[in-house]
This record gives C-alpha cells, sequence and structure tokens, in this order.
C-alpha cells in the first residue's frame, strides 16, 4: 500500500493508517454523492462502496494528487457507471414495454400473435428489417441493401443469421430436420 502523503510516495501504508484516511475523508465523499445523486440512500451505498474499492486498490494510489481526489475519482466513476447501467435497463424496459402493447394491440385487433411473432419481437432491429423485408414482401438483397444503406452480402448475412434465430428458438435446426426425414 502507498502513503498518502507526497513526500513518501514510495513508503508503504499501514492498515491503521488507511483507516484513518478513510474516516477522516468519508464525510466528504458522502456529500460530494449526496450532491451528484440528490439520494441520500444511494450517496450511502455510493459512499461505502467508495471506500470498500479504495481498500482493494489502494496500491494503485501512488501519491500523485491528493487522497480526497483519488476517492472522489473512484466515487464519480461508480455514480457514472450505476448511470449507465439504469439507462440501459431504462430503455430495456422501454422496448418491453412497447412489445407488450404491441402485442396486447395486435391480439385485441383479432389478429393472432403467432410463435414467428414472438421470435421476430425477440430480434434487434438491424436483424428483423432485413428478414421482414426479404421473406414477408419479397425484395432482393440488393433492394434491401439499398434501403438500409448496406451492401447485398451484409443483408444476405443478417437474413440467414436472423432465420437460424428462429431455428434455434424453435429447436428447428439441421439435425431435428435429418431425422424427420430418416
Amino acid at each position: 500500500m502507498v502513503r498518502s502523503d507526497k513526500n513518501s510516495r514510495a513508503g508503504r501504508i499501514t492498515e491503521t493508517e488507511l483507516a484513518n484516511l478513510l474516516r477522516e475523508h468519508y464525510a466528504f465523499v458522502f456529500h460530494y454523492l449526496l450532491k451528484i445523486t440528490m439520494d441520500r440512500s444511494v450517496a450511502e451505498d455510493m459512499a461505502q462502496e467508495t471506500m470498500i474499492r479504495a481498500i482493494e486498490r489502494i496500491d494503485r494510489y501512488d501519491g500523485s494528487s491528493k487522497f480526497s481526489t483519488w476517492l472522489i475519482t473512484i466515487g464519480t466513476r461508480l455514480f457514472l457507471d450505476v448511470v449507465r447501467r439504469r439507462k440501459r435497463e431504462t430503455a430495456i424496459l422501454k422496448e418491453e414495454a412497447r412489445m407488450s402493447a404491441f402485442q396486447w394491440e395486435t391480439v385485441s385487433r383479432g389478429a393472432e400473435w403467432t410463435e414467428l411473432m414472438a421470435c421476430l419481437e425477440k430480434m434487434g432491429r438491424e436483424e428483423r428489417m432485413p428478414l421482414v423485408l426479404k421473406h414477408y414482401y419479397g425484395f432482393t438483397y440488393e433492394e434491401i441493401g439499398e434501403m438500409m444503406a448496406l451492401p447485398a452480402g451484409t443483408v444476405k448475412s443478417r437474413v440467414h443469421h436472423s432465420i437460424r434465430k428462429i431455428r434455434e428458438e424453435w429447436g428447428d435446426d439441421d439435425e431435428n430436420r435429418q431425422g424427420k426425414r430418416g
């Protein structure tokens, strides 16, 4: 472990010294996190996680900055990770809600929600669009490529991948087809 003062960067820090440094800086880190999260319980959790990470990574502290700056950096990175994770989770939940609403709308209009529709629902737009254009509407790979600004080979690959994905979902792979023929 490295000492926190600049004069003894190469020296080792004892567990007692580290505990004192963390105790000394905890309130500072907590209040910083409180200001950026605007949520007391989240700030408390993140401050504790910051201290844990500091303990785990004390060997990375080289003394080139103040110890408080190093802790704030750890806390900031934790906060940004949480923001990114929440953003991804929110996007996933929105997509699931949108697809659920589409399924409900389809069924409520008297149309059938087929297994194929369920498989298409699970695909991303990048996979779904070329498949639908090719097999529902009969466009050529070249035409789809022009529409999507992609090379025809990329379109063909995406269609093939999407079909394989549906077959896997249904358990209809080559081995099953071979067994059904024989």
